[in-house]
């Protein structure tokens, strides 16, 4: 067979394997590239997001709230459990079987799609006439030629200085997804989304979770009321939670890592735990592309250099995902993939990334997009806001899960939409309704004279829309 193809998707992650597909549905011949494989040399397509992100850390999010029900909240429903063990083995094992299920599902849809799938590490060669030469060595060894090539090679964890993953006792996402029994203590550097994740899986186990941060506040990233409801829910939980952190020192002996730190009001500290999870940030991986073989440019920070559109300094190469600028986010990659392909089909496509929602699937939930008001009220927009309590929402009551609110910014002038924020249950769920209301532009007002069904948790964004105007009907 000659390996000849329109274009070439290096990576198989989120945003490579969707922009493949699109590719291949707009009628280019397409080839997808994934280093990717098991033990047994399978190859697992899907990236760090399927295989040790978004859709293992889910798994064991989900096994770990059983877990945390049956202990905590069954007696509530007039359910009577004793002895509730948890089996870590088989919640592993579980993890594993969705995660391969996700692989195959891949697999799947790239044959339905008449992609051409070859597992192996792809490296630039040169380029040529007809394209680019693209070298690949592993299962599928083979050179393959494309007129245009999409790069989607991920992102790699960001270790301490120092001190290296060796996925035993300092682990990244990676080994932080395999420990195989409850560790007794449990430190975590990095009070982000996999640091909160994870911390709560093994918490809900039965670990003494610490986690230290270095920025000076808790989530930074999110609206302050949001960011306080969270510290509050998490320190009932038994999270232990301190920011404003200096690490002055680790050491893993093999046994035990202990880690010296500076606290925010300038105190030495010490902790000794059985495992470190060091979640502190990702890095572009482009290691072994060869990407000075064709001339593609890299930033300051080691991201392949994009303009607006995703195409590199060379023309017929465009970057996606966690290897460009842009939030590290699976959905902002599928959205890239399937934007670029149409660009290359001569449609015209476009990410805005101020409508990308952020989730972190805790419990409680916490979920956003748009602007916090503080980041408004910086810019000089005046605003107005409206909140309302899922205590006061009927299905939360029922559900037994009361905790948090939803949160709507809008412009005081206008009532446009300007930053939606939500912190309770199925917050993931219920932000895509902020998503669309913004992305068409939509006001407050657009929201609150929708009808929502009755009891649903969605009747709380409804209900923050009408505090907007200071008008709830349930409050």
């Amino acid at each position: 067979m000659e390996n000849k193809f329109d274009i070439l998707v290096i990576g198989a992650g989120p945003g490579g394997y969707i922009a493949a597909i699109r590719a291949a549905q707009l009628g280019k011949k397409v080839a997808c590239v994934d280093m990717w494989t098991d033990d047994a040399g399978k190859p697992k397509p899907g990236g760090t997001c399927t295989n040790v992100g978004c859709i293992p850390s889910k798994a064991l999010l989900q096994s770990s709230e059983h877990f945390e029900q049956a202990n905590h909240h069954f007696a509530e429903h007039g359910i009577s459990v004793s002895d509730v063990k948890m089996d870590v083995t088989k919640m592993i094992s579980r993890k594993e079987t969705v995660v391969k299920q996700n692989n195959e599902g891949i697999l799947f849809l790239f044959k339905k799609n008449k992609v051409s799938f070859f597992s192996g590490k792809a490296s630039f060669a040169e380029k040529s006439d007809a394209g680019f030469k693209v070298k690949v060595e592993g299962k599928d060894a083979a050179e393959i030629t494309a007129e245009i090539v999409i790069v989607a090679t991920g992102s790699d964890p960001r270790p301490l200085p120092n001190l290296p993953f060796d996925e035993k006792s300092i682990l990244s996402n990676t080994g932080a997804l395999d420990i195989p029994e409850v560790p007794k203590k449990l430190g975590i550097i990095g009070a982000g989304v996999i640091g909160l994740e994870l911390g709560s899986v093994w918490r809900r186990l039965g670990a003494d979770v610490t986690i230290l941060e270095a920025a000076p506040a808790f989530l930074t990233a999110a609206d302050e009321a949001i960011a306080k409801e969270a510290k509050k829910a998490f320190d009932k939980q038994g999270l232990k939670i301190e920011v404003g952190v200096k690490i002055t020192e680790a050491k893993n002996d093999g046994k035990s890592v202990k880690i010296a730190y500076d606290t925010a009001g300038g105190e030495k500290q010490e902790l000794t735990v059985d495992k470190l999870i060091v979640s502190i940030g990702r890095i572009p991986f482009t290691s072994g592309l060869n990407l000075e073989a064709v001339g593609v440019k890299l930033d300051d920070r080691g991201f392949i250099e994009v303009d607006e559109n995703c195409r590199t300094s060379v023309q017929n190469i465009w970057a996606i995902g966690d290897v460009v600028r842009g939030p590290m986010l699976a959905h902002k990659a599928e959205e890239e993939g399937v934007a670029v392909a149409e660009r290359i089909a001569g449609m015209h496509a476009h990410v805005d990334f101020g409508t990308i929602p952020s989730v972190i699937y805790t419990s409680p939930e916490i979920a956003w997009v748009g602007k916090t008001e503080k980041q408004l009220k910086e810019e000089g927009r005046k605003v107005k806001s409206g909140q309302f309590p899922f205590m006061a929402n009927g299905r939360a009551r029922a559900m037994g899960d009361i905790t948090g609110f939803a949160k709507i910014i809008a412009d005081a002038e206008t009532d446009e939409v300007l930053g939606g924020h939500i912190i309770g249950p199925m917050a993931s769920e219920l932000i895509s309704e902020l998503v669309t209301i913004m992305e068409f532009k939509g006001a407050a007002e657009d929201i609150a004279r929708i009808c929502h069904a009755h009891p649903t948790l969605s009747e709380a964004i409804k209900e923050a829309a009408l505090a907007v105007d200071k008008r709830t009907l349930n409050l």
